[in-house]
């Protein structure tokens, strides 16, 4: 699952996102202003970010200057400036790709999937001897026996994977598989976490806990 940022003060332009991008099984986020899209960058990652130029309080711009210094997520500029030299503003900064508003909405989610796409780069699928993990499918085999996990199970697994060998706190994991507004504990974590590796049979050590931290998905046995 995809989970997209969309920061723009235009309340229908953020509702029609979040309305394609559900249908496309994106997990959508919304801020209504650059300072907002600052603070959930830096409360979650995202796999994709959807910038508005033209924002209250800071800029989308200045929003991608700041952004850039915490993240390397793909951005996408979105704006009613059509200028050459706004563009390659926007480039300049390390985005991704810029579109001129009005747009089609069905033309942004191809886009998004495509810019996802570059970020993932060519490993499309993690395999360690029998164990399986595609990452674009959203499957996991072991040898031909294709696994069932809990929705927020795989939605860890699969975070984990595309991180393979990062220490994930605890505090980023629940962000990022339950939501910057989560209010529950840490044992919710450990407990999914357990019948993750439970699920993986003898593949349960690829995840690792790092005491005082959180857990990392490994892909060679200590």
């Amino acid at each position: 699952m995809l989970k997209v940022l969309v920061a723009d003060d235009d309340e229908l332009i953020r509702e029609m996102v979040v309305k394609y991008g559900r249908n496309e099984g994106f997990e959508v986020t919304e801020a209504s202003n650059g300072a907002q899209a600052i603070e959930r960058c830096e409360e979650c990652d995202f796999d994709v970010i959807l910038l508005d130029v033209m924002m209250p309080k800071l800029d989308g711009f200045s929003a991608c200057r700041e952004i850039r210094k915490i993240r390397a997520t793909p951005i996408i500029m979105l704006s009613a400036l059509g200028e050459e030299y706004e563009k390659l503003h926007g480039f300049d900064l390390g985005i991704s790709d810029y579109i001129v508003k009005p747009f089609s909405f069905k033309e942004l989610m191809m886009r998004i999937k495509a810019v996802s796409r570059l970020m993932t780069g060519n490993r499309d699928t993690i395999v360690i001897g029998e164990l399986k993990i595609d990452l674009i499918g959203w499957s996991v085999q072991i040898g031909t026996e294709f696994l069932q996990l809990s929705p927020k199970e795989a939605a860890l697994l699969f975070y984990m994977a595309k991180n393979s060998g990062i220490a994930l706190t605890r505090e980023k994991l629940i962000c990022n598989i339950w939501g910057y507004d989560y209010d529950g504990n840490e044992r919710t974590l450990d407990s999914h976490i357990k019948g993750l590796r439970k699920n993986l049979r003898e593949y349960g050590w690829c995840i690792t806990t790092i005491k005082g931290v959180g857990y990392r998905f490994d892909e060679e046995s200590n």
